[in-house]
Formats: C-alpha cells, sequence, structure tokens
C-alpha cells in the first residue's frame, strides 16, 4: 500500500463493508457487487476479476489482500467416498476439512481454528493445544476450494471440524453471514450446524442473533463426573447450565439441539448413563446423535460395541427420546468425529501424502 502498512484482507469483509471501502475510493457501488462475486467464486486475485478494468484491479491489489487456501494432501475413502483435505493456510499453518456425500447433497465439514484447547480426553483435534483462530476468509475458502477440487456443489455446511466455534465466536459470525450472502455463496443458515462443547456464554449470544442454524451440542455424558473426566471444560460450564443454555436457546430461536454423544467403551455407555440421559431429554424435542467414539492412537480410549450402542438407543428410544445411530464416515482415512487433526506445519509432506 502507499503507506507501508499491512493490506486488508478484503474476503472477510461483509458486502456493505466492501461497498463502502470501494465507495471511499470513489468508485460506484455496482463495483463492489462485482468483488464479492469474484471472491465467492474462488478467484485468487484481482487479475482475475476479468470484468474489472486494469485499472482498477491494480487499485485494489496495492490496497487488499485475497488470502487463499492451498490444497497439500485429498483422500477419498474406500469405504463411502468421504473426502478429506489438508490445506496450508497463508502463515503456513494446516488445517483438515472433510467432504461427506448423502443422496439429498454434500456436506463439508470446516475447522474454524487451528488447533483446539478444549482438552477433550477423546479427540485429536486438540493434540497440541490452539494456535490461532481462522479469519473469516480462511473458513469461507474451505467452503469454496472444498467445492472447486472435488468438483461437488456444497449444499450444507457443519463447523465440527478442528477447533471450538463458539471460542472464535466473532470469526464464526461473520463468516455465517459471508457464506449466507445472497450475492455469494448462498447456503441458507438452516443447512448450517455448529458443534459446541458447550460454551455458555457463547451459546447465550448466538441465541440473540436468532440465526436459525442448527445448534448442535457435544455433551458425551449425562452427569458432571463422566463429562468432567472425558471434556474439562465441564469443570466451568457443568451438564445443569449447559442444558439449562439449551433450553433458553430453544425458547429464543424455536430450533430444536442436537445432541452428539461419542460412545466411548466401560465409560459413558452403561445402562445408568443411557437412563441418565433419557431422563435429562425426555420431553425436550431434542434430537441425540450416537456415535461409536472413533480411534485416537493417542488417546487409548476405545468404542462401544455395536451391541451396547443399540441397547443404549433403545433406552433414550422408548423414553420418547429421538435418536440416530450416526454412521462412521471417512473413519479409515482418520477424518471421522474427533479425528481430524494438524498436521505438522514445519514437516514437508511427504509425496503420498500429495496424492
Amino acid at each position: 500500500m502507499p503507506d507501508g502498512t499491512q493490506k486488508r484482507d478484503i474476503k472477510s469483509l461483509l458486502p456493505d463493508e466492501l461497498r463502502a471501502e470501494l465507495t471511499s475510493l470513489g468508485l460506484p457501488g455496482y463495483r463492489a457487487g462485482q468483488v464479492f462475486r469474484w471472491l465467492s467464486r474462488g478467484v485468487t486475485g484481482f487479475d482475475g476479476m476479468t470484468d474489472l478494468p486494469k485499472a482498477l484491479r491494480d487499485t485494489l491489489a496495492e490496497r487488499y489482500d485475497v488470502p487463499c487456501l492451498t490444497p497439500e494432501r485429498r483422500q477419498t475413502s474406500a469405504r463411502d467416498g468421504t473426502e478429506k483435505l489438508l490445506w496450508r493456510l497463508p502463515d503456513g499453518e494446516t488445517v483438515e476439512t472433510v467432504l461427506m456425500r448423502y443422496k439429498h447433497g454434500s456436506t463439508v465439514c470446516i475447522s474454524s481454528q487451528v488447533g483446539c484447547r478444549m482438552g477433550c480426553a477423546f479427540c485429536a483435534s486438540t493434540l497440541g493445544g490452539r494456535v490461532r483462530d481462522l479469519a473469516p476468509s480462511e473458513m469461507l475458502d474451505e467452503v469454496i476450494r472444498t467445492g472447486l477440487v472435488t468438483g461437488q456443489t456444497v449444499s450444507n455446511i457443519v463447523l465440527m471440524g478442528i477447533g471450538e466455534p463458539l471460542d472464535n465466536f466473532d470469526g464464526v459470525v461473520r463468516f455465517l453471514r459471508l457464506v449466507n450472502a445472497p450475492d455469494g455463496v448462498n447456503i441458507g443458515m438452516r443447512h448450517i450446524s455448529l458443534s459446541t462443547c458447550g460454551l455458555v456464554e457463547g451459546i447465550d449470544a448466538l441465541a440473540e442473533l436468532d440465526l436459525q442454524l442448527t445448534l448442535s451440542v457435544s455433551l458425551h455424558a449425562p452427569d458432571d463426573e463422566t463429562r468432567t473426566r472425558l471434556m474439562p471444560i465441564n469443570a466451568k460450564y457443568g451438564v445443569d447450565a449447559v442444558m439449562d443454555a439449551c433450553a433458553r436457546y430453544f425458547r429464543r430461536t424455536g430450533r430444536r439441539i442436537s445432541f452428539e454423544y461419542a460412545m466411548v467403551r466401560d465409560t459413558n455407555d452403561t445402562p445408568r448413563h443411557a437412563a441418565l440421559l433419557a431422563a435429562r431429554l425426555r420431553g425436550t424435542g431434542a434430537h441425540v446423535n450416537l456415535i461409536r467414539l472413533n480411534y485416537v492412537s493417542e488417546r487409548g480410549l476405545m468404542p462401544s460395541t455395536e451391541t451396547r450402542v443399540r441397547e443404549f438407543a433403545k433406552t433414550l428410544s422408548d423414553s420418547g427420546v429421538t435418536v440416530t445411530v450416526r454412521r462412521r464416515l471417512g473413519s479409515d482415512i482418520d477424518a471421522a468425529c474427533g479425528q481430524l487433526r494438524r498436521a505438522d506445519a514445519k514437516k514437508p509432506l511427504a509425496k503420498k501424502d500429495m496424492e
């Protein structure tokens, strides 16, 4: 830039902000719409915005940056066609994104942070802690570039990858508004799910925005003793506090809560746990997704048996609680819930990892 200051991330600007920026440069408002549409298509620089005059492209390039993710590795599950992408971020850090194919369309599971500081005992994403939050533009690029690399039209988004979305609250909300913008990617809020380990203030703040997305809460235990053992955050936000926040969210938005429950052998899968969970959720209208724990070598925890999962699900169903036993998509490429992780940002990827 002329004054030597750092270029601004133009892809993180909301449409109204972009219009104000370009108007301040003496440009007509319609130019902002052109730029926003190009950014939403995955253009990697201003030279690619071919319907803008070259002088304008040069001016924008002097002032703004178009951050882009670089694909480093693409893996495809031999079992179900799920794809996992490792992205190199502009600063050299890495995150993973997963594309899942369903009859109703393709869903992309994105990361919201580089690493995670929540410390859940069963999760690979928290190994090494949190490095930094992802910028709104980086989360947006996960969606856009996953579609471009795989050739799939993304119809649904889940924020269930690396990181705790509500620990990056402002960035995530800005991303949601960007990806929902009619002139951009234009994915409706009801096609977006946000997963949290239960940050109560974040749940309340999200409720006040009434975005009409689906809130998914990683519960994983119905009692404080078990949940604290699995999820250290429970020492701050106990089960009662999380459930109260969920009730407030439902009253404010009218959107039912989805509870994620990873079944860990001989830890949270006993008949006692099933009965406690049923008692907590009976009559709330909530939906429970039971997931056999996906193995992480560093953690040492084992998944529940299929028989135990069926028995657990029957207890919930018999109590009137809506329950689904979720398929384990992408587990053969470590793309299933709890298996995403950062690659070593300093270590070159092997040739086989690029294929």
